[in-house]
């Protein structure tokens, strides 16, 4: 498992979608997942640490685990299938006993983020879909220089 660190959040401008990027922590590969508006919303908002008068899905997801005695100990991107990237969230009881559940990326990730838990990416995940400024990935590098910063709009970092 590589430990990574949200880079940032854009926007595709081919289908307005949502894209974290993951970036290695002792590397220079990217991880773009193209995820939802809520999870981008809730991504960005922890990010800026931007506070609600009223918690957010994420952060309630976050009380419930903590007043359940869990913690989050960390979350893992662990795979790709036909385009789609798979999470777990590695969650540690009171007496020390993990358990993993299953979640989408963009949700372990809004989770880690507020849990102050490490990311993690599988070496497949990445030898599949990352880019590397090393590699020359010039579709990649393209894609976020033809990019105007209006069109991060409100994800913008």
């Amino acid at each position: 498992m590589i430990h990574m660190k949200v880079q940032g959040l854009t926007i595709d401008p081919a289908t307005n979608s949502p894209i974290i990027i993951l970036q290695e922590l002792t590397g220079e590969r990217t991880l773009p997942i193209w995820i939802g508006l809520l999870e981008a919303t809730a991504i960005a908002s922890e990010l800026e640490k931007v506070t609600f008068s009223r918690p957010m899905t994420h952060d309630l997801a976050l009380s419930l685990i903590t007043h359940m005695g869990r913690k989050i100990l960390k979350v893992e991107v662990t795979a790709l299938q036909d385009n789609t990237f798979y999470a777990q969230l590695y969650l540690q009881d009171a007496a020390g006993e993990v358990s993993t559940v299953d979640s989408r990326p963009s949700d372990a990730i809004a989770l880690a983020l507020r849990a102050q838990a490490p990311i993690l990416v599988a070496e497949e995940v990445l030898a599949t879909a990352a880019a590397s400024p090393a590699q020359g990935d010039k579709e990649w590098k393209d894609l976020l220089e033809s990019m105007d910063p209006e069109d991060f709009g409100k994800y913008k970092m």
